[in-house]
């Protein structure tokens, strides 16, 4: 393949009188070949095998975790071992070398060493966690290379395949060197930031990719240690996780709160116990300070080995600090393998999620509602938005948040997570999962309600009454309404308590007119059930005031079967709404999430006022362009496979990414390059929306602009 020359002398930038970090520390790359990425360490191109990736993302960890300049980092740097028995001497090498900072880098400045081995390949099974007595052998090439008497200085060593992580402590005296297992590293001189409890020191913000690897590490461990089923597992995560944050906001990020865990006390059985005690103590005071979220029969039932392991996990993370975009990306994937489709609900894409999002721009005056909100997708993905909205108006988009930044756009999201974003469901563990992935990143549970929104405002489930006055039917106050409605023939709405409400509009028997082939209302009969997105595309109309805007995912057959409820159903949009935009999406889409073999389309509109329905009535509507899109690509294949675009030699298109990273090394904020090659993933819906964009550009929203009219009245109708 063709070698990509690509100018990436990209100057280093300083804040605060910053120095420049050590020399090798930022990457200045000319050209990567297919297969090359610019080395973390060094800044050299170089083959990005398996087990390459692997020490990328420890080395990129240690860099915005641990606070350790990468110029006092040094990869396959050899050190000298002796054999065992034997006088005879060998060479060995340490995937990473630390040395002491700004020392050079010699056997007696070495202080910390990595082993990394390539990731365990994946079966459908979850790869089952080992306990350092089961990894012996692994530890004892660790142990051989931080060596004894000649490398006294070089104190702490991990192991590491990106799934299990184990850490040894060299304790020396006299008489030698003693090995102890450690949950994690403590904080060398030279060094700042800390994951450690036991440092004293401030918690640590996450890296996304090590905090990925954290929750999936959490719930595997409870998963395949614990013989609990996937979903009971998670809940228990759930609750530890919540139980973490909690414990955050009250000691304000001290490292002496009760979610914590000793140097020794994981691997101590009454170490363990004392965490388990501190632990659901502090869930106590949880379920109290959050009683409509969690009930008084909840409770952890984990073990005490699995518990201290899952304390040991998270506790040095800073989760309230940390990016919006790495907490949600690492909550999503975890609902997402064990929430999803377990009920036959229908769970949206994560790609489709962001493009509705991205056409309908929420603005953080204006009130967000999903009715039909499942495990939060919609909500999670509106509070990202507001983020990467406010970064773009600072010219900050594709930096990593300063301290200050974290704390006034923290306060921000959950300003507007209180006051503006709305969330049901009819499945209470769904309203549990949505509500602490609100709480995961906005630091408030938000609104979300336990209601049938088919049946609002009537219903008995515990979440009508609240709902009725923060989002009431009668008096809409929703200016954007995003939803996945369930949909299918085999769940038809059958009650009539419910369908009664919606007999002025789409639940009624339609039929064509003998004469005129005119689609009407039969005057004496009555459908006895009704498909429910037949339904939620009244009640999201009703839902939104004049003006309000509404993206919706739809079966095909609504916008395109010739029938007479299908017609009528299309003709009830066009008189009450403003039609925006329409994406169909292929079938690949809902047979990975859901497994659901369908096409459907992302219908976007607007709610016509009272005027601008008469209007359409008396024939006086002028014509508007309505923007249409058919994605045929979106990033996978039918099996979830990641689909790559490729050149017309079938090779696959690969792009160099530069990417600006904010670090803080030795005190001082320093903005440096990271630069790497990438496989381009075949995906059309980031097209669509930025030809969406371009498409307003030229063509304004038709209709009253909500923000400058008045009052013009509401009247969505038959």
């Amino acid at each position: 393949m063709e070698e990509l020359t690509l100018d990436l002398d990209i100057p280093q930038q300083l804040e605060d009188g910053a120095e420049p970090a050590a020399e090798g520390s930022a990457p200045k790359v000319t050209a990567l070949k297919e297969g090359q990425v610019v080395d973390y360490i060094s800044g050299a191109a170089i083959k990005e095998t398996e087990k390459e990736k692997v020490r990328q993302r420890i080395a990129r960890a240690l860099v915005h975790e641990h606070g350790i300049d990468p110029g006092d980092m040094e990869r396959d740097f050899a050190v000298t071992v002796s054999e065992e028995g034997a006088k005879r001497k060998r060479s060995k090498k340490a995937d990473i070398a630390i040395f002491e900072s700004g020392t050079p880098h010699t056997t007696a400045n070495l202080r910390r060493v990595v082993i990394c081995k390539q990731e365990p390949k994946r079966g459908k099974n979850v790869v089952k966690l080992r306990e350092p007595d089961q990894a012996r052998k692994d530890l004892e090439e660790l142990q051989e290379l931080m060596g004894n008497e000649d490398r006294l200085q070089c104190a702490d060593g991990m192991w590491t395949d990106g799934v299990d992580f184990f850490f040894l402590k060299k304790v020396a005296d006299d008489f030698g060197a003693d090995f102890e297992d450690r949950s994690d590293w403590e904080v060398a001189d030279g060094t700042l930031g800390s994951r450690t409890v036991a440092s004293h020191q401030r918690l640590r913000q996450a890296d996304p990719e090590m905090l990925k690897i954290a929750f999936r590490r959490c719930h595997n461990y409870i998963h395949g240690n614990e013989g609990m089923p996937k979903d009971a597992a998670f809940w228990q995560f759930l609750y530890l996780l919540f139980a973490k944050m909690y414990d955050e906001r009250v000691s304000h990020g001290s490292v002496h709160g009760r979610f914590r865990t000793g140097l020794k006390e994981m691997f101590d059985e009454n170490g363990r116990a004392a965490i388990s005690k501190r632990v659901k103590g502090l869930f106590e005071d949880v379920k109290t300070e959050y009683k409509d979220v969690f009930k008084p029969t909840d409770e952890i039932t984990l073990s005490d080995r699995a518990l201290a392991f899952i304390v040991s996990e998270l506790a040095p993370y800073d989760l309230i600090g940390t990016d919006v975009d790495a907490k949600g990306i690492a909550y999503q994937e975890l609902v997402g393998t064990n929430l999803r489709g377990d009920r036959g609900q229908y769970f949206t894409p994560r790609g489709a999620v962001n493009l509705m999002v991205e056409m309908l721009d929420p603005k953080e005056d204006e009130t967000v509602l999903d009715p039909t909100c499942g495990t939060g997708g919609f909500l999670q993905a509106t509070l990202k938005h507001l983020h990467h909205t406010w970064k773009k108006e600072a010219g900050t988009l594709g930096f990593p948040d300063t301290e200050e930044e974290r704390e006034r756009y923290g306060d921000k999201l959950k300003e507007f997570a209180d006051e503006h974003l709305f969330g049901s469901d009819f499945d209470p563990f769904l309203v549990r999962a949505t509500t602490m992935a609100i709480m995961t990143l906005a630091q408030t549970t938000g609104n979300v309600f336990h209601m049938d929104s088919l049946a609002f405002p009537q219903g008995h489930l515990s979440g009508v009454e609240a709902a009725k006055k923060r989002i009431p039917l009668d008096k809409p106050t929703v200016d954007v309404l995003l939803t996945n409605p369930p949909f299918g023939a085999d769940i038809p709405v059958s009650d009539e308590s419910v369908l009664g409400s919606f007999r002025n509009g789409i639940a009624r028997s339609w039929g064509r007119n003998k004469e005129t082939g005119a689609v009407e209302a039969s005057a004496t009969s009555m459908p006895s059930s009704m498909a429910p997105e037949q339904l939620f595309i009244q009640r999201a109309i009703e839902w939104v005031k004049p003006g309000g805007r509404i993206g919706i995912v739809l079966p095909n057959g609504i916008l395109s079967n010739p029938g007479p409820t299908d017609e009528a159903i299309r003709r009830y949009i066009l008189r009450n709404c403003w039609v925006l935009a329409s994406v169909e999406l292929p079938v690949e889409t809902f047979v990975v999430d859901a497994n659901v073999n369908i096409l459907t389309t992302l219908l976007f509109l607007k709610r016509k006022t009272r005027q601008e329905i008469q209007n359409h009535d008396l024939g006086t509507e002028k014509a508007y362009p309505v923007f249409m899109a058919v994605a045929e690509k979106v990033g996978f294949d039918r099996r979830g496979n990641d689909l790559y675009k490729r050149e017309s030699n079938g090779e696959i298109v690969v792009e160099t990414e530069v990417v600006m990273e904010r670090l803080r090394i030795r005190g001082k904020e320093v903005t440096r390059p990271l630069t790497r090659s990438k496989k381009v993933i075949d995906n059309d819906l980031p097209v669509i929306a930025e030809k969406y964009r371009e498409f307003r550009a030229k063509y304004p929203v038709p209709g009253m602009d909500p923000r400058t009219a008045g009052s013009a009245g509401t009247g969505a109708g038959a």
